[in-house]
């Protein structure tokens, strides 16, 4: 089970354990790859696109932040499977998702396994999804050159995001608190993620 690759590596939240603990990973993986959903590492969904292994979910999730009132927003959506996570902590979570069948497959799922606070989306998720903003936190799962601008407009006032910054060889997650006008930034832990495309991200969106 993943608790064995998130408890006693600093991912000390009862909560975001827990929520590991329930969503069933295996779920959100092709069936060729389903024996190996509960092994640490990341899986190939299709589309060039991939299921994060189940530390960095967790650590992700865990610098996130995120209280049972919050609104997210998840950039990246993929599998489903973060945001299912994010669901179990959140009151409403909006993901979105530039490969519409990986978004309705998604959607799909979620929907079947009764998350009926997850709303996918599927859309550039370099733009944000302005219309059910501001969140109170807004995670990106793929790398980024740098913040999207509309991302960090939408993050309410005393909001946090986390988004991984770097090449396409390696990122870093990156912390961001808004205050006011103000973002504080904190760089943490190496990651590598596929990269984030799209009209504010990498390639323009082609």
């Amino acid at each position: 089970m993943v608790d064995r690759f998130v408890v006693g590596r600093g991912i000390d939240d009862a909560r975001v354990v827990d929520a590991m603990l329930e969503v069933p990973r295996h779920r959100f993986v092709p069936d060729a790859v389903a024996a190996r959903a509960y092994g640490d590492h990341s899986l190939p969904i299709g589309f060039g696109q991939t299921i994060s292994q189940p530390y960095v979910v967790a650590r992700m999730t865990q610098l996130l932040g995120v209280e049972p009132d919050h609104r997210v927003l998840e950039v990246g959506c993929g599998s489903g499977y973060q945001a299912a996570v994010l669901g179990r902590l959140a009151r409403m979570v909006f993901t979105l998702e530039r490969v519409a069948e990986l978004a309705r497959r998604s959607a799909r799922l979620l929907r079947e396994l009764g998350y009926a606070n997850v709303s996918v989306k599927a859309l550039d998720g370099t733009y944000g999804f302005s219309a059910n903003g501001p969140y109170d936190r807004i995670l990106v799962a793929a790398g980024a050159a740098e913040i999207p601008r509309p991302l960090l407009d939408q993050l309410a006032m005393g909001g946090r995001l986390v988004v991984p910054i770097g090449d396409e060889k390696g990122q870093r997650l990156r912390v961001v608190r808004r205050r006011r006008e103000h973002f504080g930034q904190e760089d943490r832990d190496e990651v590598v993620f596929v990269p984030l495309i799209g009209k504010f991200g990498r390639s323009g969106g082609s």
